[in-house]
């Protein structure tokens, strides 16, 4: 914090020491600090002086005063060194107290003390939103890219949310510029708290300036499941900090005897407006692209995104046709720029609604759950397609992100959609060799994505696409993929979905031999023949037996069973 408080007049400095050594004995004063809102405005001589001793052995534990010291109001604070402490530590108060620590504060007495104490609880208050962001986020969290402002933000705005008197305080703070010494201040507490959780190896160092969240901190928060934690500590923290708050601006006002208390209540109604003012914290999260990184709080729609991302300087000519989606818009946009085209693929996360998700649900009851909400599966899209694409799987690039407009534009991948493979083999009278040994790079490529413990939850042929040059294997929709899941699924669903497009009336061959060549496949690149067994049980080929014929199905299962697969 600042290193002097040469804005603190002397003679002030002298009288709140005064007055705290004769109120509780200047033997037992641990630290004393100016605190709150008049730190920016002490220049000026209405501002109300806030100051905060920290005392030994103090068997109040707390009290408050208001004086006129140095012809200034002032409001002083005395609280027992173990309450403070615990404050900081747990939230013992619900940070009523150790919140004055987040703010600019000017040290009268023993500012290591006080410099420590900030350290400690902007350390707590960082982990805390760092599991916010996990519960928030739980699959993109793992490549999320965070700005050290976001933690001071955040934890500024939760305060003016939870007592709206000190937003319009906030607001004038957050718009400091960057250089200014109280900003600047507060923000090293910040830095040093990061340091200090990187060491103990919750966070990392990333590009830009940035950090993020380690993967066993992710893992470890998502077992957990601290929300109803975060909830209580949210609720008492509101209580304590209103209950104090509102006591010290009433002291305040009484003091200044200038203000009725009706002008009170029209102050919280007026800062609980300001609110919708702050600027969105999530401007300093981003979310890496092949493009670079995009912050989570840009809004851009599909045309803004054509001629700012890809005009390159030109006005370019653009065109946009719906491809498909049925639970969600997905477009085709086309951009001509110097007679050159790009194509992108856009998606639109729309939310499921309960007429759209219902039968889905019910067709996969008791085997099968999906994520629902449009922001959940854009979530999961951008996590596992960032994943599997660092770990060599092919994937379409995304190029940029719109969480604000649910908008994902990624590369669009030229080839043939692996339901048009097997409908051909399904067609064949004769030499479909070539085509199932695209089949087993299929089931390869599966083993692979399982292997790095994801499963993708939607494994129909039509998301998966035989790129057109290189015949390289390309996973598309990966808004059901999780790190966590149901393997059996994906082999199971892949399996008898695409058996429902063997015809009835020409028996079972070619679907055994699609069948066989992804197993062979899966198997062949250390997938689990145990995993490929449980697909023969009626907990999955019940799933299916709505629109692929019992026959295939039954002959689907038994290969899944035989003894050769279990060999494998």
């Amino acid at each position: 914090m600042p290193k002097s408080f040469k804005y603190v007049p002397k003679s002030l400095v002298n009288q709140i020491m005064g007055f705290y050594g004769d109120a509780v004995g200047s033997g037992q004063i641990a630290a004393v600090a100016v605190v709150g809102e008049c730190i920016l405005s002490l220049d000026s001589s209405e501002a109300i002086v806030e100051a905060l001793a920290i005392v030994r052995s103090f068997q109040p534990r707390f009290m408050s005063y208001t004086k006129v010291l140095d012809e200034r109001n002032c409001i002083l604070l005395a609280v027992e060194k173990w309450v403070f402490e615990r404050d900081v530590d747990g939230g013992f108060l619900g940070e009523a107290l150790a919140e004055k620590m987040i703010f600019p504060y000017i040290p009268l007495a023993d500012k290591d003390y006080l410099h420590n104490q900030e350290i400690r609880l902007k350390k707590r208050l960082v982990q805390e939103l760092l599991e916010n962001l996990v519960l928030e986020f739980p699959e993109l969290s793992y490549s999320l890219r965070i700005k050290p402002e976001y933690f001071m933000q955040e934890a500024m705005m939760n305060r003016a949310r939870l007592f709206p008197p000190m937003v319009d305080n906030v607001l004038s703070f957050l718009h400091l510029e960057t250089g200014n010494r109280s900003k600047d201040s507060v923000m090293n507490g910040y830095l040093k708290a990061l340091k200090e959780l990187k060491e103990e190896g919750l966070v990392e160092s990333s590009e830009e300036g940035c950090v993020t969240i380690s993967r066993d901190f992710v893992e470890k928060i998502q077992v957990k499941k601290t929300r109803f934690v975060n909830i209580f500590k949210t609720a008492r923290r509101a209580l304590f900090t209103s209950m104090l708050g509102t006591f010290s601006k009433t002291l305040g006002l009484v003091s200044q005897g200038k203000r009725t208390f009706p002008d009170l209540g029209r102050n919280l109604w007026s800062n609980s407006e300001s609110i919708h003012q702050f600027e969105d914290s999530h401007k300093y999260l981003y979310i890496p692209t092949a493009r670079g990184l995009f912050p989570l709080a840009l809004k851009m729609d599909i045309e803004a995104f054509a001629r700012k991302v890809l005009s390159k300087g030109k006005e370019p000519t653009i065109e946009t046709r719906k491809i498909g989606g049925v639970l969600n818009d997905v477009y085709l946009l086309e951009t001509f720029v110097n007679h050159k085209e790009e194509k992108i693929v856009v998606k639109r996360f729309k939310d499921w609604s309960s007429f759209k998700w219902f039968p889905i649900n019910l067709w996969t009851l008791g085997t099968k759950t999906f994520a629902v909400l449009g922001n959940s599966r854009m979530e999961r899209e951008c996590a596992m397609n960032q994943l599997l694409r660092e770990k060599g799987i092919n994937v379409p690039e995304i190029l940029f992100v719109s969480h604000a407009e649910r908008l994902v534009f990624m590369e669009h991948v030229e080839g043939e959609k692996l339901h048009e493979t097997i409908k051909r083999i399904s067609g064949a009278a004769e030499d479909v060799e070539e085509d199932l040994s695209i089949i087993a790079r299929v089931g390869a490529t599966l083993a692979e994505v399982h292997s790095l413990g994801i499963v993708l939850g939607d494994t129909k042929p039509e998301n998966i696409v035989v790129q057109e040059e290189s015949r390289d294997i390309y996973l598309l929709d990966l808004e059901q993929a999780s790190r966590k899941g149901d393997k059996v699924w994906d082999i199971a669903e892949f399996l008898y979905y695409s058996g429902h497009y063997f015809s009835p009336i020409s028996g079972t061959r070619l679907a055994e031999l699609t069948a066989k060549a992804f197993v062979k496949g899966y198997i062949g690149k250390h997938g689990d023949a145990g995993l490929v067994q449980r697909v023969g049980s009626p907990k999955y080929t019940k799933v299916f037996s709505l629109f692929t014929f019992p026959h295939i199905i039954l002959a689907i299962s038994k290969i899944c069973r035989s003894e050769e697969t279990a060999e494998n």
